[in-house]
């Protein structure tokens, strides 16, 4: 069974069909990207299987069990995370603060244990702060716990924001254009990051990347948007070299 699993699909905005009739599978262990030019509808069903739209038609199951219809929280902790186009970390909150913020859906105390100052609300807190001391030691900015968000480097920022949706312990980690803005030293890096993230943490990894060399050093497969329907999918090597790709990049010319 696929972890994640996408049925015809469909999500309008007006008389936009943003996506059309979209299948898709994902399987556990695996680095998946998402492609297509701009406007092709890849946020959108990134926004789908996260909650923050619902598709006026089709079926999005994780685990054998529907999304369509739960919250963004629910789905969090059903075991899906994502990270963001435009990076939104708390800026004003230390990076050991923005992880903790993430480390919220795994936490068990409630306000009356909080009041009371109970033994276990101490202990979970304590634990709480443990693990995302790990995370920040994971992706190397355990000397920067106490640094303000917006004060850090732009690929910092980048990595803090993974740990962040770490914290919420996903089987399937969504990545929207991780390296947009970074240079070619911290697109390496980063590439190497996510390959750690899936051989070191257990983690599917679906990405949207407009790099292309990112794209096809990572990918196990890729799947093809154009106009919010699938045109091509299959190994990157297959995909780089498909007509109906090469079209919908560079246009018909650049085809003939």
């Amino acid at each position: 069974m696929a972890l994640l699993s996408a049925q015809a699909v469909t999500k309008r905005f007006g008389g936009l069909v943003a996506v059309n009739s979209f299948d898709y599978q994902i399987q556990e262990g695996m680095i998946a990207s998402l492609i297509g030019p701009n406007g092709a509808g890849k946020t959108t069903f990134f926004n789908c299987v996260t909650g923050f739209y619902q598709p006026e038609e089709g079926a999005i199951l994780f685990n054998g069990h529907t999304l369509v219809g739960l919250s963004p929280d629910r789905i969090a902790k059903q075991g899906i995370s994502r990270t963001y186009q435009n990076i939104r970390l708390f800026p004003q909150m230390t990076a050991l603060e923005n992880v903790l913020v993430g480390r919220h859906y795994r936490l068990r105390s409630n306000f009356v244990g909080v009041v009371l100052a109970l033994p276990g609300v101490a202990r979970e807190e304590r634990q709480a702060r443990q693990a995302a001391e790990d995370l920040l030691d994971f992706v190397g900015l355990a000397d920067s716990a106490d640094v303000l968000a917006q004060n850090l480097p732009y690929g910092a920022q980048r990595r803090l924001e993974v740990a962040r949706a770490l914290a919420s312990e996903p089987q399937l980690l969504l990545l929207d254009e991780p390296t947009a803005g970074m240079n070619p030293r911290e697109t390496e890096e980063m590439v190497g990051f996510i390959r750690r993230l899936r051989d070191e943490r257990s983690l599917t990894i679906f990405l949207i990347e407009h790099d292309m060399s990112v794209v096809m050093n990572i990918s196990d497969r890729v799947t093809v948007l154009d106009y919010g329907t699938k045109i091509c999918e299959g190994p990157p090597g297959q995909v780089q070299c498909d007509p109906r790709v090469i079209e919908a990049y560079l246009g018909k010319r650049s085809v003939a």
